[in-house]
């Protein structure tokens, strides 16, 4: 399990007589696979322990010397898994129904939770139902867009029928922005909420802020230093940042470029902008640092169904360019502490970054608000929230259960 340093989590006090539920976690990606689900499922999960849940994590095997950690409250349970094309470092999980329906029966949760709709989530949604076991499910990873990407297009339409299948048969799925639920509801999704990603604002702060680091991307207090951070690869639309870098140097002169993470496309990138840092992956402390030091932070995504790096940039006090979508729908706020691109005017993205290369005093004035949206979204609220939505599922069924036992009052 990953752990937050003790000095960063906030255990609150609980009468002796709180409830603690048996909760089941199914997920195919989990640290030290860095992506925005498991890091973000990883932080959950450790505050529902916190909160005097029971937890037991059910996901792929992800090497061959993978040991499952039992602890005080916490549970690993190891599948099969196999590699994911083009992703060889992270894992998908294989079928697994017979042997969820076994662990299931031996010691029943009170619900389950699934993060991942892959093989692995499918059969244990399917087990769940066998053993009548209340189920909750997160929309976290948009593989129906994600697909255009990757030449399957046609697989669109497929994809999205399989999810609004997968989530329809939970009985609720959480949604991290608004724009996201209307866009599900609207493709008949049901029984849909927005439950926001909280940030560690203790990490991520314009205290972090580091000249020393600055000076090794070559930039000077005067210079323009444009960020991204996320796994370089074609779905998160970076030749667009590229172009807002080429646009914004025209018109000033001291305009740096870094990109933080790996992927497959580095090199392509490399070869359209050599003058770029490369910076590979940063984790904890020198991430955040990373964050605080430059001046603005490029989103030029249009995959994501959240994309932490907005909110994570927003607490670093960054300011933020993105395509009105995601997070930065929900977080950024024109003129305040960011600006926002028409979602699917790719043209409009380089030319808003050449104004705000004219003008860069701007930039400056949205630095000093940018935090100040996101100051609140700490996650022991999101995490207060989920066990709510918990709550109210199980006590729901509680009633439906005590009704149904009642004997039929009405008159002879």
């Amino acid at each position: 399990m990953t752990h937050v340093p003790s000095d960063q989590i906030v255990v609150e006090e609980y009468p002796p007589s709180r409830p603690s539920l048996r909760l089941s976690v199914v997920t195919e990606t989990w640290p030290p696979e860095i992506n925005g689900v498991s890091l973000t499922l990883a932080r959950l999960v450790q505050g529902l322990c916190a909160r005097n849940h029971q937890v037991q994590l059910v996901r792929p095997r992800q090497t061959r010397i993978d040991q499952a950690l039992s602890e005080a409250g916490f549970q690993e349970v190891l599948m099969r898994g196999m590699p994911i094309p083009r992703y060889p470092q992270l894992k998908l999980g294989l079928p697994a129904k017979r042997a969820l329906v076994q662990a299931w029966t031996l010691q029943r949760p009170d619900l389950v939770h699934i993060a991942t709709e892959g093989p692995l989530g499918w059969s244990a949604l399917q087990a769940a139902r066998r053993l009548r076991l209340p189920v909750t499910s997160d929309f976290r990873t948009n593989f129906h867009a994600y697909s255009q990407h990757y030449g399957v297009g046609w697989l669109r339409k497929p994809i999205m029928a399989y999810l609004r299948r997968f989530h329809n048969l939970t009985r609720l799925t959480m949604v991290p922005t608004q724009r996201l639920r209307a866009e599900l509801q609207a493709a008949g999704f049901e029984h849909v909420r927005v439950v926001a990603r909280g940030v560690d604002t203790a990490l991520f702060s314009p205290e972090r802020r580091n000249e020393g680091l600055r000076a090794q991307w070559g930039a000077t207090p005067r210079s323009l230093v444009l960020l991204t951070v996320g796994r370089l690869a074609p779905e998160k639309n970076l030749d667009l940042a590229v172009q807002a870098f080429h646009a914004m140097r025209a018109h000033h002169g001291d305009v740096k470029m870094v990109f933080v993470g790996d992927g497959p496309q580095r090199e392509a990138l490399h070869a359209r902008c050599p003058e770029a840092v490369f910076a590979g992956t940063q984790r904890h402390e020198a991430l955040a640092t990373h964050y605080a030091s430059a001046d603005l932070f490029l989103q030029p995504s249009v995959t994501e169904t959240f994309g932490n790096v907005t909110i994570e940039a927003l607490a670093s006090g960054l300011p933020v360019l993105a395509f009105d979508s995601a997070a930065a729908s929900d977080w950024v706020y024109p003129e305040e502490n960011g600006w926002l691109v028409p979602l699917g005017d790719a043209t409009a993205f380089p030319a808003l970054a050449a104004e705000l290369a004219r003008a860069p005093q701007r930039i400056a004035q949205a630095a000093s608000q940018a935090r100040a949206r996101v100051a609140e979204l700490d996650w022991h609220r999101i995490e207060r929230e989920v066990e709510g939505l918990f709550f109210q599922i199980l006590g729901s069924l509680a009633a439906q259960a005590l009704l149904a036992e009642e004997p039929d009052a009405r008159p002879a």
